[in-house]
């Protein structure tokens, strides 16, 4: 698996599917899977820029990965979003239930990431949600790529700041496709 972390807004999804297209890989997007499935007052909170819990995204991880070959590539994007979510994808790799061939780490700074938000028109990219967001990548995905770095699987931390062509070409390079 190869799997796309970084800031909302830093080009995960695109990324992630350009690089699924290219390779004729299924993409996996936990956020999109969430904006398909959830309502009601857990939709109220996404909207929010608040994380469902863990058990809650695992268990939806879970049926994401029951509908494809894990033992074949695929990309993953937008999960793990927090430590115990890592560490349940670092044990299911210790167990040999799929392997991490490496974590693209898209990197923004928060003026870029309003930007591109702001022009998105999604219902939860207000500026206050988005503000969220970026605090809780700070606190939280910055210590998971340091975790998988000391699981020995490849981190890539590729900026986002230039064009889509020559990001997806760093990516590229990095994963030597």
């Amino acid at each position: 698996m190869i799997i796309f972390t970084g800031v909302a807004g830093s080009g995960k999804s695109l990324q992630g599917k350009m690089l699924a297209d290219e390779l004729g890989l299924p993409w996996l997007s936990t956020g999109e899977f969430l904006r398909m499935l959830v309502s009601g007052e857990k939709r109220e909170a996404m909207v929010a820029g608040k994380l469902l819990d863990d058990a809650e995204i695992i268990q939806l991880v879970r049926k994401i990965f029951a509908l494809i070959d894990t033992n074949e590539e695929f990309v993953l994007d937008g999960f793990p979003r927090t430590i115990a979510q890592a560490d349940w994808l670092l044990n299911q790799v210790k167990h040999k239930q799929f392997q991490i061939t490496g974590v693209i780490h898209l990197t923004a700074d928060q003026g870029t990431v309003l930007k591109r938000l702001a022009g998105r028109g999604r219902q939860d990219d207000t500026p206050e949600a988005i503000k969220e967001r970026f605090k809780e990548y700070e606190e939280t995905i910055l210590p998971i790529l340091e975790d998988f770095k000391a699981h020995n699987i490849p981190v890539y931390d590729i900026s986002s700041e230039d064009s889509i062509e020559s990001i997806f070409s760093n990516i590229r390079t990095e994963l030597k496709v």
